[in-house]
Protein backbone atom coordinates (compact mmCIF):
# COMPACT_ATOMS: atom_id res chain seq x y z
CA UNK A 1 0.00 0.00 0.00
CA UNK A 2 1.74 3.37 -0.76
CA UNK A 3 1.99 5.67 1.92
CA UNK A 4 0.26 9.21 1.66
CA UNK A 5 2.83 10.43 0.82
CA UNK A 6 4.19 8.47 -2.07
CA UNK A 7 0.29 8.66 -3.12
CA UNK A 8 0.46 12.69 -3.28
CA UNK A 9 3.95 12.69 -4.56
CA UNK A 10 3.02 10.62 -8.22
CA UNK A 11 3.57 13.09 -11.50
CA UNK A 12 0.21 14.37 -12.83
CA UNK A 13 -1.24 11.95 -15.20
CA UNK A 14 -2.18 14.83 -17.24
CA UNK A 15 0.76 16.99 -18.14
CA UNK A 16 -1.89 20.08 -19.28
CA UNK A 17 -3.11 20.04 -15.42
CA UNK A 18 -1.59 23.82 -14.52
CA UNK A 19 0.44 23.63 -10.98
CA UNK A 20 0.41 26.25 -8.11
CA UNK A 21 3.27 27.31 -6.20
CA UNK A 22 3.17 27.19 -3.25
CA UNK A 23 1.78 30.74 -1.99
CA UNK A 24 -1.07 30.04 -4.50
CA UNK A 25 -1.53 27.18 -2.81
CA UNK A 26 -1.50 28.31 0.78
CA UNK A 27 -4.10 31.45 -0.74
CA UNK A 28 -6.26 29.33 -2.00
CA UNK A 29 -6.86 26.67 1.02
CA UNK A 30 -6.70 29.79 3.57
CA UNK A 31 -3.41 28.16 5.59
CA UNK A 32 -0.61 29.40 6.34
CA UNK A 33 2.94 28.57 3.98
CA UNK A 34 4.65 27.74 7.58
CA UNK A 35 1.21 24.78 8.08
CA UNK A 36 1.42 24.18 4.38
CA UNK A 37 5.14 23.26 4.96
CA UNK A 38 4.77 21.73 7.76
CA UNK A 39 2.14 19.35 6.59
CA UNK A 40 4.96 18.35 3.57
CA UNK A 41 7.64 18.08 6.44
CA UNK A 42 5.27 15.53 8.14
CA UNK A 43 4.62 13.74 4.67
CA UNK A 44 0.95 14.60 4.35
CA UNK A 45 1.23 15.92 1.56
CA UNK A 46 4.35 16.22 -1.10
CA UNK A 47 4.40 18.48 -3.59
CA UNK A 48 4.19 17.02 -7.36
CA UNK A 49 7.02 18.31 -8.92
CA UNK A 50 9.53 21.48 -8.50
CA UNK A 51 10.25 24.41 -10.96
CA UNK A 52 13.29 24.84 -12.54
CA UNK A 53 14.13 27.64 -10.16
CA UNK A 54 13.18 24.87 -7.13
CA UNK A 55 9.72 26.11 -6.34
CA UNK A 56 7.25 23.57 -5.15
CA UNK A 57 4.56 22.70 -7.57
CA UNK A 58 1.37 21.41 -6.65
CA UNK A 59 -1.98 19.80 -8.21
CA UNK A 60 -5.60 19.89 -7.67
CA UNK A 61 -4.80 16.20 -6.11
CA UNK A 62 -2.93 17.88 -3.50
CA UNK A 63 -5.00 20.30 -2.87
CA UNK A 64 -7.98 18.50 -1.98
CA UNK A 65 -5.23 16.40 0.53
CA UNK A 66 -4.63 20.05 2.52
CA UNK A 67 -7.97 20.75 2.15
CA UNK A 68 -9.46 17.38 4.16
CA UNK A 69 -6.16 17.94 6.75
CA UNK A 70 -7.56 21.26 7.00
CA UNK A 71 -11.07 19.78 7.86
CA UNK A 72 -9.25 17.33 10.27
CA UNK A 73 -7.22 19.91 12.02
CA UNK A 74 -10.35 21.81 14.12
CA UNK A 75 -11.77 18.90 15.39
CA UNK A 76 -8.76 17.93 17.07
CA UNK A 77 -7.13 14.79 15.00
CA UNK A 78 -3.43 14.44 15.32
CA UNK A 79 -0.99 14.57 12.33
CA UNK A 80 -0.56 10.34 13.27
CA UNK A 81 -4.44 10.07 12.56
CA UNK A 82 -4.54 12.17 9.48
CA UNK A 83 -1.64 10.28 7.95
CA UNK A 84 -3.79 7.28 8.91
CA UNK A 85 -7.08 8.63 7.06
CA UNK A 86 -5.26 9.45 4.33
CA UNK A 87 -4.01 6.02 3.88
CA UNK A 88 -7.04 4.78 3.57
CA UNK A 89 -8.65 7.35 1.75
CA UNK A 90 -5.71 6.77 -0.50
CA UNK A 91 -6.30 2.88 -0.45
CA UNK A 92 -10.13 3.38 -1.74
CA UNK A 93 -8.93 5.07 -4.68
CA UNK A 94 -6.90 2.48 -5.60
CA UNK A 95 -8.67 0.30 -8.01
CA UNK A 96 -5.85 -2.33 -8.12
CA UNK A 97 -5.94 -2.39 -3.94
CA UNK A 98 -7.22 -6.15 -2.70
CA UNK A 99 -11.24 -6.57 -1.78
CA UNK A 100 -9.79 -6.61 1.88
CA UNK A 101 -7.47 -3.71 2.65
CA UNK A 102 -10.59 -1.96 0.36
CA UNK A 103 -13.08 -3.17 3.35
CA UNK A 104 -10.89 -2.15 5.94
CA UNK A 105 -9.93 1.07 4.53
CA UNK A 106 -13.76 1.61 4.42
CA UNK A 107 -13.73 0.20 8.04
CA UNK A 108 -11.11 2.52 9.14
CA UNK A 109 -12.99 5.92 7.28
CA UNK A 110 -16.53 4.84 9.24
CA UNK A 111 -14.63 5.02 12.84
CA UNK A 112 -12.71 8.35 11.90
CA UNK A 113 -16.56 9.34 10.78
CA UNK A 114 -17.85 8.48 14.00
CA UNK A 115 -15.21 9.91 15.93
CA UNK A 116 -15.60 13.17 14.05
CA UNK A 117 -19.06 13.26 14.31
CA UNK A 118 -18.55 12.65 18.48
CA UNK A 119 -16.10 16.16 18.45
CA UNK A 120 -18.81 17.53 16.46
CA UNK A 121 -20.87 16.78 19.17
CA UNK A 122 -18.42 18.14 22.18
CA UNK A 123 -17.74 20.97 19.85
CA UNK A 124 -21.84 22.10 19.81
CA UNK A 125 -21.86 21.67 23.81
CA UNK A 126 -18.97 23.96 24.18
CA UNK A 127 -20.73 26.56 21.77
CA UNK A 128 -23.61 26.49 23.60
CA UNK A 129 -22.05 26.85 27.06
CA UNK A 130 -20.42 29.48 25.13
CA UNK A 131 -23.27 31.25 23.94
CA UNK A 132 -24.92 30.93 27.71
CA UNK A 133 -21.92 32.97 29.29
CA UNK A 134 -21.82 35.65 26.89
CA UNK A 135 -25.39 36.28 27.25
CA UNK A 136 -24.91 36.26 30.90
CA UNK A 137 -22.46 38.45 30.81
CA UNK A 138 -24.03 41.05 28.66
CA UNK A 139 -27.04 40.56 31.10
CA UNK A 140 -24.81 41.76 33.79
CA UNK A 141 -23.58 44.62 31.97
CA UNK A 142 -27.37 46.04 31.11
CA UNK A 143 -27.12 45.24 27.74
Amino acid sequence: MPSPAEHSAAAPADRSERMLQIGEVAERVALSLRTVRFYEEEGLVIPAARSEGGFRLYTEEQIERLLLIKQMKPLGFTVEQMRELLAAHDLLGDDAAPAAERAAARAAIADFAALAAARCDDLRAKLANGERFAAQLRALAGG
